[in-house]
């Protein structure tokens, strides 16, 4: 990508310097004519992330898993991450009131004992739903299969 931007700051002092020996009248072309390289630059980049993405998930189809949100490896995309850990944290005020009610300083640490701990399984991947379904199952006549 440091190439790419040198390219594109050479592109800019090259405009910037036509634009000086043309005058202001050439600005508006000038400038769209910049946009414009940005713009192709921009869509190639978007077009190999897009076709790498779309690589990376048939390699996880192929694999005989099923591709993760998050990408390959996953737990699932931010967004997913970001509301458990939120949808967590906001019914942990309740649970923490009721536990100290009920419970005082050992019902409170119990209690969020078990909220850290249903975070960090959710974090490793390990809830059925965030498995990867669909692998192939091994052979019954007792052949090597791996």
């Amino acid at each position: 990508m440091m190439a790419r931007d040198h390219e594109l700051k050479k592109d800019l002092a090259a405009t910037l310097e036509t634009r000086k020996e043309l005058g202001p009248e050439y600005e508006a072309e000038l400038v769209d004519a910049f946009l414009e390289k940005v713009d192709r630059r921009l869509d190639a980049e978007i077009e190999r992330r897009v076709r790498r993405q779309a690589a990376e998930t048939q390699m996880a189809v192929a694999r005989g898993g099923r591709p993760r949100p998050g990408g390959p490896g996953g737990t699932g995309g931010f967004g997913e991450r970001f509301g458990f850990a939120a949808v967590s944290l906001v019914l942990a005020v309740p649970l923490s009131a009721i536990a100290v009610v009920n419970a005082h300083l050992p019902g409170l640490l119990v209690s969020w004992a078990g909220i850290v701990g249903v975070n960090a399984v959710n974090a490793a991947g390990v809830f059925p739903w965030q498995r990867a379904q669909g692998k192939p199952q091994k052979p019954d006549d007792g052949s090597a299969w791996e």
